[in-house]
């Protein structure tokens, strides 16, 4: 999730409104620092060239650009009580992955291609991943449940897709839907692909789910924050149940989670929509090093996800609870999973923390459908009926996720 070569953040800031304070808070925006906001319920990617701000009043956050001492004025605003709530800078964020396998005998490295391991378990039907899962066992298919995924895009094109409807939007300006990278398009086939495709292993978990393709990372993987929080609000106003993320920026041991994030996902919560993230891949186990939960994924309303691979063993790249900030919720499959692809490859083996997330939104789509839970309710009984493993729960929290 490291990228040396780029700034932490974008040189913008994150504005949270108190709750119920939309209005109120845009009029201070102005009053305070002379910024003129926009208030929008979604935003599209132009949107964000605006050189002032915009306000996403369903999540109650601007994104704005703001010199120092404006960013002085709204930081004392936010000491006291009134409708700025606080003020961070935006992040950028990236497709999780990581550098290559520590040791030989890893099961591959993450975010890259594995196919040279070859399957532990029969696959020639379904992945590992949704046995493990138990999703061929379940009555649920997701019909009628929508799940937003938020990543590079997907290739809409996807033949093993034809028929199938999807509602798409970028956050990405200049870009369209269209995944130029992959990662998008597998997470996509994971949590919502089919399970017959006509060649190969099914790899869809709720393989009836409504497809919400939401590119908030470009073809090149990078993002920021306030795209993602477009996306969210673009997630939550379509009414999705689910909104998975496998996208995150790299944090150091202490480092707090973001308020922003954490009122956004809280708010979410309220309405019917659970937010899941991808825990990250900046652990290297084998040299005994834990690295934390990384953002956003660190916040305590967003369900963090942790990768095992085939026997049931914890990704040596997957991120761990060290501290008190952040903490892993679930696992889910992780490791060599098979997937969708843009053509012209049309499936890849890939791993990552990345690859357990929307294992974990198929099946809170599976859950939801079956239970007709929402929200706190969907996230207690995905911890519920995990899978304990004999594993540490500061690495694994409930345990492996399992459909209904």
């Amino acid at each position: 999730m490291t990228h040396p070569e780029e700034s932490a953040t974008t040189g913008r800031y994150l504005v949270l409104l108190a709750d119920d304070a939309v209005a109120a808070g845009t009029r201070a925006l102005n009053r305070i620092a002379g910024i003129r906001a926009t208030s929008t319920a979604e935003a599209a990617s132009s949107d964000f060239a605006d050189a002032g701000g915009l306000v996403l009043d369903r999540l109650g956050v601007a994104v704005v650009a703001a010199d120092p001492d404006q960013v002085a004025a709204l930081t004392a605003a936010a000491a006291e009580s009134g409708p700025i709530a606080s003020v961070e800078e935006e992040r950028r964020v990236y497709a999780i992955d990581s550098g290559p396998s520590e040791s030989a005998e890893s099961a591959g490295s993450p975010e890259s291609s594995a196919d040279e391991a070859g399957p532990q378990v029969d696959e020639s039907r379904f992945t590992w991943g949704l046995q493990a899962v138990a999703a061929q066992l379940s009555a649920a298919t997701g019909e009628g449940i929508r799940v937003a995924v938020l990543d590079t895009g997907f290739d809409l094109g996807h033949p093993e897709f034809a028929g199938r409807e999807v509602t798409s939007s970028s956050f990405i300006a200049g870009q369209e839907v269209q995944d130029g990278h992959g990662h998008g398009t597998h997470c996509i086939g994971t949590a919502l692909g089919p399970r017959e495709p006509g060649a190969g292993a099914g790899y869809g978990v709720a393989y009836k789910g409504e497809i919400f393709a939401g590119k908030v990372l470009s073809n090149q993987g990078s993002g920021a924050d306030g795209g993602i929080l477009a996306g969210i609000a673009w997630a939550i106003s379509n009414g999705c149940a689910v909104v998975s993320m496998s996208l995150g920026a790299t944090v150091r041991p202490g480092d707090p989670y973001s308020p922003t994030y954490e009122a956004v996902a809280n708010r979410a919560l309220a309405q019917g929509t659970l937010i899941v993230a991808a825990a990250g891949n900046d652990s290297k186990r084998l040299e005994g090093r834990i690295s934390p939960v990384g953002h956003p994924a660190n916040c305590p309303s967003i369900l963090a996800v942790g990768a095992i691979d085939v026997q049931t063993a914890l990704g040596w790249f997957s991120c761990g609870t060290v501290d008190r900030v952040g903490a892993v919720d679930v696992v889910a499959p992780g490791v060599d999973v098979y997937s969708s692809w843009p053509a012209p490859k049309l499936h890849n083996k890939i791993s990552g923390t990345s690859m357990a997330t929307p294992h974990v939104a198929g099946v809170a789509a599976l859950l939801a459908q079956a239970t007709g839970a929402r929200g706190w309710e969907l996230w207690a009984r995905l911890s519920q009926t995990a899978r304990r493993l004999p594993l540490a729960s500061t690495d694994v929290g409930a345990g492996l996720v399992q459909a209904p």
